[in-house]
């Protein structure tokens, strides 16, 4: 029997309640479409690298290309602790063989693209990347990667599919017999 595809993903997708209000964001469609045919890796790099549940909302500021990872109202600086611990995740994903990733869309630390980075100076704020999802598209550039907003759209969703056998099958060698199936039910 064929393993099933490993695939990272942000864990508040899952239903775990690791946001930083106690909640979660799960994403019931994703869970229903590719539990059968996925083994979920999840990630949630806030609780991870040790911060609480419930815990103080956070934000990126400064530069969109170097961002830090900020409490909204104490201004407690997290950039360094999540380096720290992003290193260490990335290290450790890279011997798992992940086919994909699904990030948060707009989190500080998973957001993929569109995450609000706030000059600090009354300006509105430009876009960027969470800080993890940046350190995962560095590190794997050739995984496919999305976030669950874009994968509500079915051109996206059928391209993300194609692109994670396509990886499946480079690291198996071999077709996954799951993907005709995957592709049908979307």
């Amino acid at each position: 029997m064929n393993t099933p595809l490993r695939l990272g993903i942000s864990a508040c997708l899952l239903g775990e309640k690791v946001r930083y209000d106690g909640g979660h964001k799960l994403d019931r469609s994703l869970k229903e479409a590719f539990d059968r045919y996925v083994e979920w890796v999840p990630v949630c790099p806030e609780v991870e690298c040790g911060l609480s549940v419930p815990r103080e909302p956070m934000r990126l500021v400064g530069d969109p290309a170097t961002p830090r990872l900020v409490t909204e109202v104490s201004g407690v600086d997290h950039t360094e602790r999540m380096h720290r611990w992003t290193q260490k995740k990335l290290s450790s994903l890279e011997k798992m063989g992940l086919c994909g990733f699904v990030f948060k869309s707009r989190s500080p630390s998973s957001g993929l693209r569109r995450v609000k980075v706030y000059s600090g100076l009354g300006e509105a704020p430009r876009l960027g990347r969470g800080l993890f999802a940046a350190a995962f598209v560095e590190r794997f550039p050739h995984l496919p990667v999305e976030d669950e907003e874009r994968l509500a759209d079915p051109k996206v969703r059928e391209n993300f599919i194609e692109r994670l056998f396509v990886v499946g099958r480079q690291h198996s060698l071999s077709p996954h017999p799951a993907e005709s199936m995957l592709r049908n039910r979307w």
